[in-house]
């Protein structure tokens, strides 16, 4: 609103009809777009088999740290999406920030855990990106409480009015970027991307709203490995996409590089170069 973010900078976009559309539409889910996508992973199974043979056996790479990776990488290739609209203006965030969510065990009725980490493919191997998440992932399922778990903690003692309350001067201050960097980091939803990986549970993938607290964008769903008649094997990732931060093309060329990362997975073991001014 001031046109300062402690997260973001604000996007000098000549185009008119992208400056006009969080008027026209200020609510997210008011300009959702909704896309399946089929990924074939018969060669990112068999990169993971032979990648597996020099990792630990309990640090296996998987095909959502695969997905991961590429969505990480899209992002940075491609920063266009990885923009929000808040205070009725459109805003390049700072760094590329992944939310995912994962069970705290693999079992029915277990709570689900919530993973947010700035990714840097620009800088970090796939190996040391996958061995950070499992570091993430065993603070998050050791029970120990997050910044955010605390704080949810701390408000859910307090009766229902002063929680909205205490909500509405939040999202007040997100609205006039006046929320500190500290408390948009450790919230989950404030994120370039939110993905969920259904195919962990055996689910065909389906499709999320996006919250209109925090400034995600994107979500992402993996749905699980499905066979074709002629025996080959793909994923369908279902995403949900504010389509005010970018023109439709730019993001479907933004999928399709995701798309061929996965497809050709020997592209996620470099490193990637952060582009220059768009």
């Amino acid at each position: 609103m001031f046109g300062k973010r402690s997260d973001a900078t604000l996007v000098r976009d000549p185009n008119p009809l992208r400056r006009f559309l969080p008027y026209v539409s200020p609510r997210r889910n008011d300009s959702l777009f909704l896309m399946n996508q089929d990924i074939a992973v018969d060669a990112a199974l068999e990169f993971l088999k032979k990648r597996n043979l020099e990792r630990p056996k309990i640090r296996p790479i998987t095909l959502f740290h695969l997905f991961l990776r590429a969505c990480a990488q899209a992002v940075t290739v491609r920063p266009g999406v990885n923009r929000f609209v808040k205070g009725g203006q459109l805003w390049q965030r700072d760094g590329v920030w992944l939310t995912f969510s994962a069970k705290r065990r693999l079992a029915d009725g277990s709570p689900m855990i919530t993973i947010k980490r700035r990714f840097r493919p620009e800088s970090e191997s796939l190996d040391e990106m996958v061995d950070a998440i499992y570091d993430k992932l065993k603070f998050g399922r050791s029970g120990r409480k997050t910044t955010s778990d605390k704080e949810m903690g701390l408000m859910l003692r307090l009766p229902g009015p002063m929680i909205k309350a205490l909500l509405g001067v939040a999202r007040l201050g997100d609205h006039f970027g006046l929320l500190p960097r500290s408390m948009i980091d450790a919230d989950p939803l404030f994120a370039s991307v939110f993905l969920a990986n259904l195919g962990s549970i055996n689910y065909p993938a389906g499709f999320h709203h996006l919250w209109e607290y925090g400034t995600a964008s994107i979500f992402g769903v993996m749905g699980k490995i499905e066979i074709g008649a002629d025996g080959s094997k793909k994923i369908v990732a279902a995403w949900s996409f504010d389509e005010r931060i970018e023109d439709g093309l730019y993001s479907y060329y933004s999928l399709e590089l995701l798309r061929s990362r996965i497809e050709n997975p020997e592209l996620l073991i470099e490193t990637v170069e952060l582009p220059g001014d768009r």
